[in-house]
């Protein structure tokens, strides 16, 4: 079940699907077959060279890791340290025409001490390994506070590194430019939010079409919902990227809400990545993570009965609230609003023994059933400040009978969420008053169902997930 470093693909840049995972675990396995959150895998790079897919990808812990695949569906290798080190973050390589390979990368500062500064280093042929030192190439401290995810690229005999600055949720896209790939480095800010609701804007890549034209794909941090991705027309003037639509005349473009999309030579349907599931399949539904590395217990593909069976999976006894449950399996979410709806039979064996359906984040909301003595107990549960280890708070909906359930949260502007229940499928009971989602460990709140229980025994209980279905209720 790989779950780690989705990929997503597209034939226009605007309409993407999941197509796959490039890690079957998250390495060293042992440290992440607990929750980590924030920590593994950060900003990654991909590319295409001698016919193979690369990916770099950080984390800030071990260092820089590589992993390639003949195909972009994979098997990808396993993944190799090509430079260790704590706080080496945001890699991405170039190949030059004379043969030689370079890989640049950013400073966290919450590792190394260090940040705002952008380093290269050389690598071998093979581009597994660095071959000597890193070397500064940029200092952004006067100007460009939190200088960090670099691409590097080669166009008219410059070498260009691409960058944002500012940090995530205020700054800024700068552009350098060198004729040496180790500098001196001309700096030029080529997007920034300007007039518009984009604020950033952060990180991004250049993009070619196969019609020759120029785009920009970037993120916008928005807090409960994640990292958005933006895409940005783009040209050329004078060797310098002008990016967006300069709308206030200063020479520095922000971001469009709409454009006319990527000429591309064909029209393609519109497509989002992957939401409801319908668990029917051998396989689970591309768009679901745990918050851990997977284990064979926690839940089963049963495709003869059309549903996912979620083994009840014993709490340890270090799990302060569910920020520490690494059975949650979980997807983001899809839109700024939307209802998301689960229907599930329950079949537990003891007592305590529990089926949710959860909004994660640092802190979360959710609707459980928990077997009891007297029967099921649907409870609204929630916890503030979660990362921290704060109690969860339960609170007693009603006592219902076995049989068929559904769980339902919808979620309105400002990611305000609001749980219900139901027995039939048709009349949903509300649990309580609006929860706003808050974002998780560098990540947007995630939408979320489990399964666990209290008490050892060998042989436990468990809920069969017939679908889980998004619609724009």
């Amino acid at each position: 079940m790989p779950r780690g470093l989705p990929i997503l693909h597209s034939k226009d840049l605007v309409n993407w699907t999941i197509i796959g995972h490039a890690l079957i675990q998250q390495q060293p396995v042992e440290l992440f077959n607990k929750v980590q959150h924030g920590n593994g895998v950060w900003a990654p790079a991909i590319r295409y060279h001698n016919n193979e897919f690369y990916i770099y990808y950080p984390d800030p812990d071990y260092g820089i890791y590589l992993i390639k695949s003949s195909t972009i569906t994979g098997p990808w290798s396993a993944p190799v340290l090509v430079q260790a080190g704590k706080g080496l973050i945001d890699p991405c390589p170039l190949w030059d025409d004379n043969g030689k390979v370079y890989l640049v990368h950013a400073l966290a500062g919450s590792r190394a001490g260090y940040k705002s500064t952008l380093l290269i280093n050389e690598l071998n042929a093979t581009g597994d390994k660095v071959t000597g030192n890193d070397v500064l190439v940029y200092d952004g401290h006067d100007r460009d506070p939190t200088t960090e995810g670099p691409k590097c690229y080669k166009r008219n005999g410059y070498f260009y590194i691409f960058a944002p600055a500012g940090g995530v949720g205020t700054g800024w896209q700068i552009v350098l430019r060198s004729k040496n790939i180790y500098g001196p480095y001309e700096r030029k800010i080529v997007l920034e939010q300007g007039n518009s609701t984009v604020n950033g804007p952060h990180q991004g890549a250049w993009v070619q079409t196969q019609t020759g034209e120029d785009w920009f794909i970037h993120f916008q941090d928005k807090e409960a919902y994640g990292r958005v991705v933006h895409l940005e027309p783009m040209h050329w003037t004078n060797d310098w990227p002008v990016m967006g639509e300069d709308k206030n005349g200063n020479g520095i473009g922000e971001p469009v809400l709409t454009y006319k999309k990527p000429n591309t030579g064909k029209k393609y349907p519109i497509i989002t990545p992957q939401e409801t599931d319908e668990c029917n399949a051998a396989t689970m539904g591309l768009q679901w993570q745990w918050q851990a590395n997977p284990q064979l217990n926690w839940m089963y593909c049963y495709p003869a009965k059309g549903v996912y069976r979620f083994n009840s999976v014993l709490i340890a006894d270090t799990a302060k609230n569910l920020w520490d449950i690494p059975n949650i399996l979980t997807q983001k979410f899809p839109a700024e609003s939307f209802t998301a709806t689960t229907k599930f039979l329950f079949s537990p064996k003891t007592n305590g023994e529990k089926f949710g359906l959860v909004v994660m984040g640092m802190s979360y909301a959710g609707i459980t059933v928990t077997k009891k003595a007297d029967g099921w107990h649907i409870n609204y549960a929630a916890c503030a400040d979660a990362e921290h280890g704060k109690p969860e708070a339960e609170k007693e909906i009603a006592i219902i009978n076995p049989g068929d359930c559904y769980f339902r949260v919808s979620v309105e502007k400002n990611a305000m969420c609001t749980f219900s229940y139901s027995t039939d499928g048709n009349i949903f009971t509300t649990v309580s008053s609006a929860f706003k989602a808050v974002p998780g460990k560098w990540i947007g709140a995630t939408l979320g169902v489990f399964c666990n229980r209290t008490q050892k025994i060998n042989d436990a209980g468990f809920a069969d997930m017939d679908w889980f279905r998004i619609t724009n209720e």
